[in-house]
């Protein structure tokens, strides 16, 4: 299974980025999805994170109302729209997929495979 994330980019603070992430392997809609961050000096942590069938989400607090997850399963790829960006949200951007499906999932360990990660700058 492989995972490849891409979208990030240098944006002002107040803008917006899209990303995506595409993915190899079968029955896509079998397993939940999720996006993390991780920060300069700091740990890896949960942002968002999608059931199989797309029906069941959870945000991070300091990203809901601003970041939107959603998947495309006859694409087999996962998005996240990030809006109202904050220099805060500068990170490394990794999705990650589980080997189950029927709900969301928000820790690190509850993943088996991880995308390289794309890096989002937000400038003040």
């Amino acid at each position: 299974v492989q995972l490849q994330a891409s979208g990030g980019g240098l944006v002002q603070a107040g803008g917006s980025l899209r990303l995506s992430c595409a993915t190899s392997g079968r029955t896509f809609s079998n397993y939940a999805l999720g996006w993390f961050r991780q920060a300069p000096g700091k740990e890896r942590e949960f942002v968002a994170a999608i059931s199989g069938s797309g029906g069941q989400i959870r945000y991070a607090d300091s990203v809901k109302d601003r970041f939107t997850i959603s998947r495309d399963n006859a694409k087999n790829t996962v998005y996240l729209q990030m809006s109202s960006l904050k220099p805060e949200d500068t990170a490394v951007y990794y999705c990650a997929r589980t080997s189950s499906g029927s709900y969301y999932y928000t820790r690190r360990n509850e993943y088996d495979y991880w995308g390289q990660g794309t890096l989002v700058t937000v400038s003040s």
